[in-house]
């Protein structure tokens, strides 16, 4: 992946985030929801334990107005492991919930819910377990890290986003 940016940079135009933090030390950025809004650059990178390998994913997202919220729209190319490729695409929502950010899937159902100054969540889904950490820490470049267990899934799902 290419080298990411120094730590401190900007919300960029129009970014109501904000830093908080003690005197003299660079404060972490806490994001807000519209400071996702417009197109992002993906690369990803998804470990398969269960099947001893890993895929990748380059494409873009878009954060656009919907009602309340921003919806989510990533398209791009899936890489297997055997070096075909297939079209994969993703929709949500994503939606304020006070200081919070709830997330829900294309047809309204709950996924999770996150707050940016403690980026961290939890969804159950039947046996499954997904686990996500945010960084903010490189804004406006930010990760995703999605950790899946189950009785028939086990994977790490690395996102960055960039401008």
């Amino acid at each position: 992946m290419v080298a990411e940016r120094e730590a401190g940079a900007g919300a960029g135009a129009g970014g109501s985030g904000a830093r908080s933090g003690r005197a003299g030390r660079a404060a972490a950025f806490v994001p807000q929801l519209a400071d996702f809004a417009g197109e992002w650059r993906i690369e990803r990178r998804i470990e398969d334990r269960r099947a001893a390998q890993i895929l990748h994913f380059a494409g873009r997202a878009r954060f656009a107005p919907e009602g309340a919220g921003l919806r989510y729209r990533e398209e791009g190319r899936l890489v297997l492991a055997d070096g075909s490729e297939l079209v994969a695409t993703r929709d949500y929502l994503w939606r304020r919930m006070g200081a919070r950010i709830a997330v829900t899937h294309a047809d309204g159902s709950a996924f999770h819910v996150f707050d940016p100054a403690a980026p961290e969540a939890r969804h159950a889904c039947g046996p499954d377990d997904y686990r996500v950490r945010y960084d903010f820490g490189r804004w406006p470049d930010w990760r995703a890290e999605w950790t899946v267990t189950g009785p028939r899934k086990d994977y790490t799902m690395s996102s960055l986003y960039r401008r």
